[in-house]
């Protein structure tokens, strides 16, 4: 369970960002989820850095899972 100061610092981290929510064909989910894991990101993380190399964009910092996702809620 949240403390008080902790969910006030998650809201206000959330405030931050944008939500984007995509689907992907049953089963996929844990596969892509897998391979993130093995690169030692998140979810969240792995698909924006390959965005950003799509884009052309490298990372101006390296995305952790505290700061690409610090309350988990991509699982």
């Amino acid at each position: 369970m949240q403390s008080n100061s902790n969910k006030k610092a998650v809201a206000k981290y959330h405030a931050k960002l944008d939500e984007i929510k995509i689907r992907v064909p049953k089963g996929e989910r844990e596969k892509y989820k897998a391979y993130a894991e093995s690169k030692g990101m998140s979810l969240n993380a792995l698909f924006i850095k390959l965005i950003r190399q799509d884009m052309g964009e490298a990372l101006t910092e390296p995305q952790t899972e505290d700061t690409a996702n610090p309350d988990n809620s991509e699982d």
